[in-house]
């Protein structure tokens, strides 16, 4: 969710199909995403897989096949500026006046583990700053077989930061304010990204967002499940990110930041 009780709003949650291309500095998948109803929800595509990596890396640290060690594992990403088709797609999330500019931000997409086992291609956007960063944090969730049940633009909610987390849709970058007022969230920078918010539920005493987390606050670990320690706040840790779920309140189980708020 949002830094420490961060706004929302009751926009649409119609989804847009993302961008047709956009120019990446390495090779891309076409995103695939399925449809925001359930952890289960399933793709009818799954993204593309390369070949084994061979014994030994060339010197650039590409393989014999010309394929990145990212892509002879599975796994596969871009990150590429925000085009004109892209910029026009994040109205919702982005207006004159954010604190970041567009060409301060990147689009990524990296595949993702779903919780149908299969492999699926999502995007998100992160500060160019943090782009590198980020795309190595979801390579190594990945490799440790954690599951998002969706990763889109939040933009495919209208902005909606409360339509965005009852779809269980992990998400970046969204330009606004924390509740109450008073400054803008640690996403309307990109330096903040929320993991699957059913499964780890923004907490502040009797409030529990979304209202479907309510059935996992006793942390139990399981899939999708973020707990202190594990592998997924080891990830965030190794880039310099902390983890909301260790606030001492509002706890914010799917928030991560490089600010720490």
């Amino acid at each position: 969710m949002a830094t420490s009780g961060m706004a929302t709003s009751a926009n649409s949650r119609a989804a847009v199909p993302p961008p047709g291309s956009a120019a990446s500095t390495t090779s891309q998948l076409s995103p695939v995403f399925p449809t925001p109803a359930s952890p289960a929800a399933t793709s009818t595509q799954t993204a593309t897989t390369a070949a084994p990596p061979p014994d030994a890396p060339t010197p650039d640290g590409s393989t014999d096949d010309g394929t990145s060690p990212a892509e002879a594992s599975g796994f596969t990403s871009s990150i590429a500026e925000i085009d004109d088709a892209l910029a026009a797609r994040m109205g919702a999330s982005w207006r004159p006046g954010c604190p970041v500019p567009l060409a301060d931000l990147r689009y990524l997409t990296v595949t993702y583990r779903g919780f149908d086992g299969s492999d699926h291609s999502g995007e998100l956007v992160v500060a160019e700053s943090v782009a590198p960063d980020v795309v190595e944090v979801f390579h190594r969730l990945y490799d440790n077989g954690f599951p998002l049940a969706s990763l889109r633009l939040v933009d495919d909610f209208g902005g909606s930061d409360d339509q965005s987390m009852s779809a269980d849709n992990s998400s970046a970058f969204n330009c606004r304010t924390v509740t109450g007022g008073g400054g803008f969230s640690e996403h309307s920078y990109g330096t903040a990204i929320d993991l699957n918010p059913v499964e780890n539920p923004y907490v502040s005493g009797t409030t529990v967002l979304p209202a479907q987390g309510r059935q996992f606050l006793g942390r139990t670990p399981g899939p999708g499940v973020i707990t202190a320690g594990d592998p997924v706040v080891s990830a965030f840790a190794s880039i310099g990110w902390t983890w909301g779920g260790t606030w001492s309140g509002p706890i914010d189980y799917q928030h991560f930041s490089a600010s720490g708020r």
